[in-house]
């Protein structure tokens, strides 16, 4: 609060107090006409006005704040024009002062005065509301405005209306007006607490009408007419004094503005009591004169406001518990089921089979995997995905049916829990692998699923009951998808020794257990070796050489391909930059890894081959990464991938070539430099059993994917060469490279080097390489 804010207040307070005393000695001592009294009301509004003005022109940033502290200024100015028009009408009457009454015009200003401060107060806004709460706001206000009001009326304007020696009319409506101020003041500060305009202020505005109005009516009832004399010396000067103290508290706010909050919860409960005092006086003998007549008036108007409110208060109350309710039960759905499809979720699922289980003890469960759901997300997106679960969802929820309780377990994995025959649960899995036969969802996708059925056993628990689902669930998908299968006892042990592959896999990739070996790819002519597959074995510490076929789908499945994709890819790039230092460049064309459709998908693959070569120091054009059909037809993002690593100059081998539906058009579309014949093709070629035909089909199938691939100008590459016959009809064929245990068995990085220091001893004697019966010194080979 500023200086000039702390000058006002005591001037103000300086008035009030200069009128008392004078009232003091014009009592006792006879001091100066009674006119002098009228003075002091002026006087002090005076100072009121310099303070609410210098607070206006301060900077209230607040429109609203301004506006009503622009209307107080208005409605002080007012009520002082008034007052000293009055001052000065006395002072010019002295000898008539005890008996004039307040001129018209002056009278007119202050109830001007008082009406804009009525409006004032009346548009402060409280908080927001909409619906049955701005209701019950205007109802509580209703009712304590009417309560208070009753109140005052019989203490205060009643008994100065039915008085011997009443005021002036003029008097009696300000009086009235100030009674106004105040209990709208009152009413409304109830509801504020914070905002633009200080709830302080409010309160001292309240107190500045009902204080005032307040012993005006005191007076004036006790002491008729000659109690004008102190209530205009300094009574009525507490208005504007409590009118700049008002002021002096909103600039206090201003520096400290808190947010609006509703409030007034107890002021009806008060004003209804208020509301019962003048009925109890009544009720004791007060006499029924008309004034007390609207006291009665009032009571009952209050009575019905409390009904009222009560009604909708009621009604409030049934909505909000019809919403806890309703936000109770929508909670525990959500709890108990799947935000996505809507089915029940695994906490639901657990409660109802551990409920089964120890009521009846009969559970059949069947657990439902989508094969291959990784797939459609990757390829067409998650959002694709979630439509298809909804679609199963939906399927499984018409299939189970009344007696079922369909469950998504979680990502791709539903469940349905049957209570009833443990014979239904095979004519509900076979019913929903036919329903998945045909297309499904907005988008007509195609999905297949495993099932695992359990049937609980005397004395099985929750975690039995699913453990034996999802073992016989992994059997399914071990025997080739899209079947289903029932646990037996002994099916677990297997099973679960698959599974823990996987976890040996990342225990065997930090422990350095995996080794990389090469099977030589050599020219069918005259057995030169150009180049080599790298493959990969596990050197298990326990179980000793693990085969790919057991270990890669595990790889494949957790992931670890990719890790264990890229330990192959570097060790190949760096064994193949050093057998280039050590015998030359022309003793080995290529190095060809192996890559997967999961690491194809691997954003960070194209990374990891260029790193692989530049820490290697291995030219690209040495590098040929081998991938098989089923890995080029997966989408956008493999054929990216496919094509940068082509404009890097790397090359592409297209490994089993013939195996797939779409093996021509592929060699259209994918950046191919090789093509490798599958090993299917070349088994039974050169049989001469009496039947010609299979050995002339399996001739005609190479015959033509050499032609193909001479005219697209790719080379090509004969697997799974077995013996001397067959590598003889493939280079009648036209075949000029094979690979194959009749030509080299895969071997470690010191085989390889072994050959090529032969090879290079030879060469450089004039001499060609001839290997043996089984492709190489049985010192090197790797089975």
């Amino acid at each position: 609060m500023t200086r000039e804010a702390r000058w006002y207040l005591y001037a103000t307070t300086s008035a009030v107090l200069l009128g008392a005393a004078w009232y003091v000695a014009h009592a006792t001592l006879g001091a100066g006409p009674e006119a002098v009294a009228y003075v002091f009301v002026p006087i002090t509004g005076g100072f009121a006005v310099a303070a609410l003005l210098h607070l206006v022109r301060s900077g209230i940033t607040d429109r609203v704040a301004r506006r009503f502290w622009r209307a107080i200024l208005v409605s002080g100015s007012a009520m002082t024009l008034g007052y000293a028009w009055f001052a000065l009408d006395q002072l010019t009457h002295i000898a008539e002062s005890a008996t004039r009454s307040m001129p018209l015009p002056a009278a007119a200003c202050v109830a001007v005065g008082f009406l804009v401060a009525i409006w004032a107060v009346g548009v402060v806004p409280v908080v927001p509301a909409g619906g049955t709460e701005r209701w019950r706001i205007m109802l509580d206000r209703a009712i304590a405005f009417s309560g208070c009001t009753a109140v005052l009326w019989f203490a205060g304007l009643a008994p100065m209306l039915s008085a011997r020696d009443p005021w002036s009319p003029q008097a009696m409506v300000l009086v009235g007006l100030a009674f106004i101020v105040a209990v709208g003041a009152a009413t409304k500060v109830s509801y504020i607490a914070g905002g633009p305009v200080d709830r302080a202020a409010l309160r001292f505005l309240a107190a500045s009408g009902g204080v005032t109005a307040g012993l005006t009516a005191v007076v004036a009832v006790h002491f008729g007419t000659p109690g004008a004399i102190p209530a205009q010396a300094f009574i009525m000067p507490l208005c504007p004094m409590l009118g700049a103290y008002a002021a002096a508290a909103q600039w206090r706010a201003n520096t400290r503005r808190t947010p609006a909050r509703a409030g007034g919860g107890l002021l009806p409960y008060l004003a209804v009591a208020a509301a019962d005092v003048p009925l109890v006086a009544l009720a004791l003998g007060a006499p029924l004169s008309w004034p007390n007549r609207i006291v009665l008036v009032a009571a009952v108007l209050v009575t019905g406001l409390v009904t009222l409110r009560q009604y909708f208060a009621s009604r409030e109350n049934l909505r909000l518990l019809r919403n806890s309710r309703f936000q109770e039960e929508r909670l525990q759905h959500e709890v108990s089921h799947d935000g996505l499809t809507g089915l029940a979720n695994r906490a639901r699922f657990r409660e109802r089979l551990s409920h089964a289980l120890a009521t009846t003890g009969r559970a059949t469960v069947l657990l439902v995997d989508l094969d291959d759901f990784k797939t459609v997300n990757d390829l067409l997106g998650h959002g694709v995905g979630d439509r298809l679960l909804v679609s199963v969802a939906e399927l499984l929820r018409a299939e189970a049916g009344p007696g079922g309780l369909p469950v998504r377990v979680g990502g791709d994995e539903f469940a349905v829990l049957l209570t009833g025959s443990a014979d239904d649960a095979e004519a509900m899995a076979a019913r929903l692998l036919a329903a998945l036969d045909g297309p499904i969802s907005e988008h007509r996708l195609l999905v297949q699923a495993s099932i695992g059925i359990a049937t609980a056993e005397p004395g099985a628990t929750v975690d039995t009951v699913l453990r034996d689902a999802d073992v016989a669930m992994y059997a399914a998908k071990q025997r080739g998808k899209a079947g289903w299968v029932r646990y037996v006892d002994g099916m677990g042990e297997p099973v679960l020794a698959h599974m823990q592959l996987g976890g040996e896999l990342r225990r065997a990739l930090d422990h350095g257990e995996f080794r990389v070996v090469y099977q030589p790819i050599v020219r069918l002519a005259d057995r030169r070796v150009v180049g080599v597959e790298a493959l990969v074995r596990w050197h298990h510490p326990v179980r000793g050489i693990v085969g790919p076929a057991e270990f890669i789908p595990a790889a494949e499945r957790t992931g670890l391909i990719v890790p264990l994709g890229r330990f192959v890819l570097r060790e190949t790039c760096r064994q193949a930059a050093r057998w280039l230092a050590e015998f030359g460049p022309d003793a080995l064309a290529e190095v060809g890894p192996n890559v997967s459709a999961r690491q194809l998908h691997d954003p960070d693959f194209v990374a990891d081959v260029a790193a692989a070569l530049a820490d290697s120091g291995l030219p690209c054009e040495r590098l040929v990464l081998e991938v098989t059909e089923s890995a080029v037809l997966r989408g956008q993002q493999v054929s990216r991938t496919l094509h940068e690593l082509d404009r890097m100059g790397i090359r592409l081998a297209l490994d089993d070539f013939g195996t797939g539906e779409s093996s021509l058009s592929l060699l259209r579309a994918f950046p191919a430099a090789i093509v490798k014949l599958d090993k299917s093709f070349v088994d039974g070629i050169e049989i001469d059993d009496g039947r010609p035909a299979a050995a002339d089909a399996r001739q005609a199938v190479a015959r033509a994917v050499i032609q193909l691939a001479h005219a697209l100008g790719l080379d090509t590459v004969a697997e799974g060469v077995e013996s001397a016959e067959q590598a003889a009809v493939l280079r009648d064929l036209g075949y000029t490279l094979g690979q194959g245990y009749h030509l080299a068995e895969p071997m470690p990085a010191e085989g390889v080097a072994h050959l090529l220091a032969r090879q290079a001893d030879r060469r450089s004697a004039g001499l060609v390489l001839e290997v043996g019966e089984h492709g190489q010194d049985p010192a090197v080979g790797v089975r």
